[in-house]
């Protein structure tokens, strides 16, 4: 089989090249952020691979039965064939319609820009391709696109667990992912706007300052404010403000080497099916980053997913892959500090928009 490595500043320039060069039957073996030894020849590489290489001469069938080197030749490309054939079936390869000119390929070139997994991408990609008929263009490949995204993502914007005659919500999450301020914006939002008695509970007694921090917001917000720093002390104060409409807890950001300090907190979020849950994570961290955030926090048992910090960060593909590889409802989404003005409910074509919208800016104009 041959392979070849192309470099360009975008996936999509880097596949149209290859597919000047290599042909419409080029497979696209693999697409990448280039190496930094690389780096110089275009930010990303992408590898095609055809079952022979392009112009080698066609050998007469008489020839290669009576000469043994061409029969080797003749056996070891029947293998390489059936090599070709099994990855075009295989899940390791992408399928033909990821052609460098197709519709589809472009959506992918879209979504591995925007970080998406590239096994989800394909995904998306194959689901948009039998969608479209022949004759689609650019714009119905983004429609198509967004519905696909929204099929892979749930969201859930509600507080509070269902038949639960109140409203009791944890954030729980790593330091610096914006719980606190969250929390304060959830307060204005869901509380005050909608003229319910709010109580703010720190449970954070890690970090310095945290619970001087989430009082003063009580205060300016003129809401009740308890500080818990045991679990027992925790049940003390739900059970002291029971009947109240909406309570909200504030729990330490907890790094990977915190989590044991952490499990007595844990086990009593898990012990109280009243809690809602919800883990915070920032949009702006890497892929890789988040999933093992939201492994680590599987301990709190969280029902729901928030994301901060989108104005942070170009791409919303790692949103897009934990929201569909855990199954958990995204439930906000902030993007700033003001509160509340950068707190809004999540839904499956925000998500979409947003992640098609910084994939790229054709997104844009085909919209």
């Amino acid at each position: 089989m041959f392979m070849k490595s192309f470099f360009a500043a975008t996936v999509e320039d880097a596949l149209a090249q290859g597919g000047r060069e290599l042909g419409p039957d080029a497979l696209l073996v693999q697409s990448r952020k280039a190496s930094m030894e690389a780096r110089h020849l275009g930010e990303y590489e992408v590898v095609l691979a055809l079952a022979e290489p392009p112009g080698a001469p066609a050998r007469n069938a008489l020839q290669a039965a009576s000469d043994p080197v061409a029969r080797e030749i003749a056996e070891l490309r029947r293998q390489i064939d059936g090599m070709a054939r099994s990855m075009a079936h295989s899940t390791l390869a992408p399928p033909r319609w990821l052609a460098p000119s197709s519709q589809t390929a472009r959506i992918y070139t879209m979504l591995i820009e925007a970080e998406v997994a590239p096994s989800l991408a394909e995904q998306v990609a194959e689901a948009v391709g039998a969608r479209l008929g022949p004759a689609a263009d650019f714009g119905q490949a983004v429609a198509a696109a967004r519905a696909e995204i929204e099929n892979r993502i749930t969201v859930d914007a509600t507080l509070g667990r269902s038949g639960a005659g109140e409203r009791i919500v944890a954030l729980a999450g790593p330091p610096g992912s914006g719980k606190t301020s969250v929390l304060a914006k959830l307060a204005v939002t869901y509380g005050l706007a909608a003229r319910r008695p709010v109580v703010l509970i720190s449970a954070d007694h890690y970090r310095i300052a945290a619970a001087e921090q989430l009082r003063t917001y009580a205060t300016i917000l003129g809401v009740s404010f308890e500080a818990a720093e045991t679990p027992r002390a925790l049940a003390q104060a739900l059970a002291l403000h029971r009947g109240k409409e909406l309570i909200l807890i504030d729990t330490p950001g907890l790094a990977a080497d915190d989590m044991e300090e952490g499990a007595d907190l844990a086990a009593f979020l898990r012990s109280r099916p009243d809690i809602d849950t919800h883990l915070v994570l920032s949009a702006s961290m890497k892929s890789a980053d988040i999933t093992r955030a939201v492994e680590r926090f599987e301990v709190f048992e969280p029902a729901k997913l928030l994301f901060t910090r989108l104005d942070e960060t170009g791409t919303l593909g790692p949103v897009l892959n934990e929201a569909s590889r855990t199954r958990k409802p995204v439930s906000f989404l902030t993007a700033g500090q003001q509160v509340p003005e950068h707190l809004e409910p999540a839904t499956q074509g925000r998500i979409a928009d947003l992640l098609l919208g910084y994939g790229s800016g054709e997104a844009r104009a085909a919209a």
